[in-house]
């Protein structure tokens, strides 16, 4: 089958990327030295052997690369995550928390989707060099996820991304010089947003490794945390909590636009459409929630409008963190962020989620129907601000939805097959696949986690927080009996 011949490319490509994490895992190990926490040897031991085996991996699979086709992008970016992800579960298998190995790739994976979901408990208590490697996985899992959107899926033509392109796409003869331009720009920015984020995390009252580990999984919209009560740890530090959602909502912007300020000196992110709607939606939202937690909790204003604004963006934004037990705000509340959950932010950013210009399209196809039962023969174009959308990248739209809810339902009934009750299995795989973080109810809500699901449960979400991540398409095309055929 035609296919398999990039099967042996795709894992020398990811080869290379097991190594850069072996790299990745000295770091916690010099961390547990630091600590004289014997755990140092897990993340050496585990490094060493990674190491050796992606080196063996490179030599023995080492061959010309083939031409790039889109068949040759699905199989390398769905394999770069799934090898990843093993790699990176090695040191949360041989810890000594006692972690199986359906925890220690959902953990793993958890992070590098930058999704959140752990089934880990009593964080407070976990040894500095766990609670950094969950926090690297979940940086490294943005940029990751920033990268691949730019580069990769405008050329595999998947969920309407084709429609996004920037100088990464051009076909010339520049497109690698200007790709390369665009990637060194990519990882300064995030890097010195990172940097940024830490020292007004540290200037506000966390400590230094706190500041570290939250600046990272704040930028990635990750929503990791150093304790199990998340930002509420910090109390009613509420300087802390507007710094936190303005950095979240940094994450959540398209990172090309940062881009283009830094390169060119052009600021043109509130032109954005989908920047805009997306501000503007979060700004009403968390308005509007403010004035109802207020009311029902009796809560001072500016405090109810702070923790309203920042558990919106968190989970807009599909970064996770929670200030408090939201779900405790009433029925009102539950309901706005279960609908929250599918939103997700911008496309080119570290968020999740359906993406907010899929909705701005469909709207925009709505009306112009509206507008054909009222004048047939009328030709009215379909657009995206002042762009003309065309017929493919809407086709794109509508079947990542079609899949998106198809799965959705699909994994729901399986869940609840396993003997999972029905809301914690309909919050649980929309918050995989939106890659959010906690789900509702009193099982996987904000105050509980994921630990008390069975192996089977646990996989199944772990997966389909890839398929997510991976904007549905790419994942499923690999079902599809027309990938493997000549």
């Amino acid at each position: 089958m035609q296919a398999l011949q990039y099967l042996r490319p795709s894992l020398y490509i990811a080869s290379f990327f097991a190594l850069h994490v072996a790299v990745a895992m000295l770091i916690p190990a010099f961390v547990d030295i630091a600590d004289g926490n014997p755990d140092w040897t897990v993340f050496m031991g585990s490094s060493i052997g990674v190491f050796a085996v992606a080196l063996l991996g490179i030599v023995s699979m080492r061959q010309p690369l083939p031409k790039f086709t889109p068949r040759f992008g699905f199989l390398l970016t769905t394999l770069l995550w799934l090898v990843t992800a093993i790699v990176s579960s090695i040191p949360f298998w041989l810890s000594p928390l006692q972690i199986t190995a359906a925890e220690g790739f959902f953990e793993a994976m958890s992070g590098l989707t930058t999704t959140g979901s752990t089934i880990l408990t009593d964080l407070d208590e976990l040894p500095r060099g766990i609670l950094i490697w969950r926090s690297m996985l979940q940086w490294l899992g943005g940029i990751g996820i920033v990268a691949i959107g730019l580069f990769l899926f405008p050329f595999l033509r998947i969920g309407g991304m084709q429609f996004f392109r920037t100088e990464s796409s051009d076909r010339s003869d520049k497109a690698m010089p200007r790709m390369v331009n665009l990637t060194a720009a990519l990882v300064a920015f995030y890097t010195a947003a990172t940097v940024a984020c830490a020292l007004v995390y540290a200037a506000l009252g966390m400590n230094l490794f706190d500041a570290i580990n939250h600046a990272m999984t704040t930028l990635s919209t990750g929503g990791y945390s150093t304790h199990d009560a998340s930002f509420g740890y910090y109390g009613n530090n509420l300087g802390m909590i507007w710094a936190s959602t303005l950095f979240m909502l940094v994450g959540s912007l398209p990172f090309v636009l940062y881009v283009e300020l830094i390169l060119r000196g052009r600021l043109s992110l509130f032109r954005d459409v989908q920047t805009r709607v997306f501000l503007v939606a979060v700004a009403i939202v968390s308005i509007l929630l403010g004035i109802w937690v207020h009311f029902n909790t009796g809560l001072e204003l500016f405090h109810a409008l702070t923790k309203a604004a920042f558990n919106t963006v968190s989970i807009v934004t599909t970064t996770g963190f929670a200030s408090e037990d939201y779900s405790l705000w009433g029925t009102f509340a539950i309901g706005l962020f279960f609908l929250l959950t599918f939103i997700g932010g911008c496309s080119g950013s570290t968020a999740g989620g359906i993406k907010i210009y899929r909705f701005v399209i469909i709207w925009q196809s709505l009306r112009r129907s509206l507008a054909r039962l009222i004048y047939p023969n009328a030709v009215i174009p379909l657009r995206y601000g002042n762009r003309h959308v065309d017929q493919d990248v809407y086709d794109s739209v509508v079947t990542f939805l079609v899949a998106f809810f198809g799965i959705y339902g699909l994994m729901t009934l399986i869940l609840c097959g396993l003997g999972v009750d029905f809301f914690t299995a309909l919050t649980g795989v929309l918050t995989a696949m939106s890659n959010v973080g906690p789900g509702l109810g009193d099982v996987i809500g904000p105050a509980g986690n994921f630990k008390s699901l069975d192996e089977p449960e646990t996989w199944l979400l772990a997966i389909v927080m890839l398929v997510g991540r991976l904007e549905i398409m790419t994942a499923v095309v690999l079902l599809s009996p027309v990938f493997w055929k000549d």
